[in-house]
């Protein structure tokens, strides 16, 4: 094991870093069905925090067969192709308008939709580009 990946000495980050990895795992989750949430951030920061806190979990998620690919891709490119960004923005909006549209006349919870939609797309433009 490199030592990029060694667990962190401390008993106590170990478990902080345990719990936030957790957390990003299961709002990646959510963020699959959940119109406006991104999921590959998400399960990217939970494996982040898993290779510093449970090795375990963190081959887990590298071995996965749904998170495992991107895991390894981002792993050794530390970027997205522009084809995974426009899949991630475009279906993002898609699900995003679909939703406003059913809560029309609810213009509160459309714009709470339209803000966490906004968010989603600023954080997954934000990751680096590369050709592919």
């Amino acid at each position: 094991m490199s030592a990029s990946r060694a667990p962190h000495r401390s008993r106590l980050v170990r478990g902080l870093l345990w719990v936030a990895g957790s957390l990003a795992l299961l709002l990646g989750l959510i963020g699959v069905v959940l119109p406006g949430l991104p999921t590959t951030p998400f399960i990217l920061l939970a494996a982040a925090c898993y290779a510093k806190a449970s090795p375990r979990l963190h081959r887990w998620l590298l071995n996965h067969r749904l998170t495992g690919p991107m895991l390894r891709d981002w792993e050794t490119h530390r970027s997205l192709t522009r084809r995974n960004k426009t899949i991630a923005v475009v279906s993002m909006a898609v699900m995003v308008s679909v939703s406003i549209w059913s809560f029309r006349g609810r213009m509160v919870v459309q714009l709470v939709l339209l803000a966490t939609a906004a968010i989603g797309a600023w954080v997954v433009l934000r990751i680096p580009t590369r050709r592919d």
